[in-house]
């Protein structure tokens, strides 16, 4: 782990309490929302590529979104729907602008980064209904957006990952819209089971076991013990003829084996699967370009994967 990686994650613990620990989420998003424009929350987050443009519209039922594209665009480009993580209780689209603008500059495409309703206000499936729904419209006005919707992926990091994943099963499922590859970085496949990277990193900065239980029990309210694929995509009965697939894991995460458990669920049904585990990295290093600083390895492998796919 990088010096500037250990520092922070000291600080980490000293300042902020567990998930399971907050009794107020409006005011704790509200909080994490003031860190992100910040100064400080400038060096730690990253700031938005000089050379993209960023506007705000809104897709889908009404959630807002966030929109990256090349300055210098013209025509139309492809696209990446991508869902940021937050444990499904937290998080914003400005969290992933580091990713999302130097993903749209250096790949020339427009990302979209659309936010979704919610647990415990909006229980499971709300956010999958966003997200599929934020899918749909962005193919649906890609006129509007200046996309060619036929070269579309998706991308999301922790439960953004596994919105990525559910949306890529509902599309092979429905006939559509088709997707051409999904980004998974430290994605949450599996709402129950327990991996050994979870006792081996029980309190890792960032996420703990405690954390990653408390979200799960958030977002699946009354439904907790469901067992339904939109939830835990690692139980679908097939994983054959899904998007090809980028998996991006820290090894010092407890969401780790999460990733590679759907590897091999993948590879298994023959869909073509790159996987890379970053040495010394935490949860939410994607998240966190100022602290961790594989996250600009990480950045350079996402950009190689989209030029070959899209």
């Amino acid at each position: 782990m990088a010096l500037r990686t250990r520092v922070f994650s000291r600080l980490l613990k000293l300042s902020e309490k567990g998930i399971e620990e907050v009794v107020d989420l409006p005011a704790h998003r509200a909080k994490r929302a003031k860190l992100q424009r910040s100064a400080v929350g400038g060096v730690i987050f990253g700031r938005v590529d000089a050379g993209a443009v960023q506007d705000e519209i809104v897709v889908g039922n009404g959630s807002r979104a966030l929109v990256h594209r090349p300055k210098d665009a013209i025509g139309p480009l492809p696209v990446v729907v991508n869902f940021h993580g937050g444990g499904w209780v937290q998080g914003n689209p400005e969290q992933s602008a580091w990713l999302s603008s130097r993903i749209a500059v250096r790949n020339r495409v427009v990302v979209v980064t659309p936010s979704y309703r919610l647990a415990p206000e909006h229980p499971f499936p709300a956010g999958v209904d966003d997200a599929r729904d934020a899918v749909a419209w962005v193919v649906e006005h890609a006129d509007e957006l200046g996309i060619a919707p036929e070269r579309l992926a998706v991308m999301g990091d922790s439960a953004g990952g596994n919105l990525a994943a559910v949306v890529s099963l509902l599309a092979r499922d429905a006939g559509g819209p088709a997707i051409r590859a999904q980004v998974l970085i430290y994605p949450g496949v599996e709402m129950y089971d327990r991996w050994p990277s979870e006792d081996l990193y029980a309190d890792a900065p960032v996420l703990t076991s405690a954390n990653m239980r408390a979200f799960v029990r958030l977002y699946l309210g009354d439904q907790h013990g469901t067992e339904d694929v939109r939830a835990s995509p690692i139980r679908a009965a097939s994983h054959a003829d899904l998007p090809k697939a980028f998996i991006l894991t820290a090894e010092l995460d407890p969401l780790r084996d999460n990733g590679t458990h759907y590897r091999d669920a993948l590879v298994e049904a023959g869909v073509p699967v790159r996987y890379v585990e970053y040495d010394g990295a935490i949860h939410g290093f994607m998240s966190l370009p100022g602290v961790v600083p594989v996250a600009g390895r990480a950045l350079d492998d996402i950009v190689d994967f989209l030029r070959e796919v899209l």
